[in-house]
């Protein structure tokens, strides 16, 4: 890739099955570079599926060199005990990009499908047949997981690239009023 090309890891936790999916930034165009899943045995202890979280998450950030992992936030169920178990999943995948040298932005999944597809109530297939127009591909993956993994790349994007979106004090509005007087109104 390109010096000026941003790489952004997306990934959506699970003790199971982990989502991951990779999008080449060039200034506002973006491509596809891969999405997939980890599948993890269910019978096998928790902790090790963690560890094996850990060393794929590793060599997915060797492999592509991204400099940001945007993770999906998990949502709130019933099951206690799950709900713990995928949080640790997500912490384990946030702490590897973390020591990689990556900067972690969260999104909720009523953002990210907001984000992709306008409706925050959007099913995982609106989301994939979004992102096949947003990304111009054709695969149908066999997980929906790495179509969320990679909606939540794309999430990061427009967020990263709204001139709306501020990083420090309302610096935000000012670029962009300074980049678009016209769009300012005068009595």
């Amino acid at each position: 890739m390109a010096n000026n090309t941003k790489i952004i890891l997306g990934v959506d936790p699970g003790t199971i099955i982990m989502g991951y999916g990779l999008i080449a930034v060039k200034g506002q165009h973006a491509e596809i570079i891969k999405m997939d899943v980890l599948k993890l045995n269910p019978k096998i202890d928790h902790y090790e599926r963690l560890r094996k979280i850990h060393d794929r998450m590793n060599e997915i950030i060797r492999e592509h060199k991204p400099v940001c992992c945007a993770i999906e936030a998990p949502f709130f169920g019933k099951n206690v005990q799950s709900m713990l178990k995928l949080g640790r999943a997500q912490g384990v995948a946030i702490a590897t990009a973390m020591q990689a040298g990556l900067t972690v932005a969260e999104y909720s999944p009523k953002k990210v499908k907001q984000s992709i597809t306008g409706n925050g109530n959007a099913n995982k297939e609106q989301v994939w047949q979004m992102l096949q127009r947003i990304l111009k591909f054709t695969e149908v993956p066999e997980y929906l997981d790495a179509t969320d993994a990679l909606a939540v790349a794309v999430c990061h994007h427009f967020q990263d690239s709204s001139p709306l979106v501020t990083t420090g004090k309302s610096k935000g509005w000012e670029k962009f009023l300074q980049q678009n007087p016209e769009r300012l109104s005068r009595p």
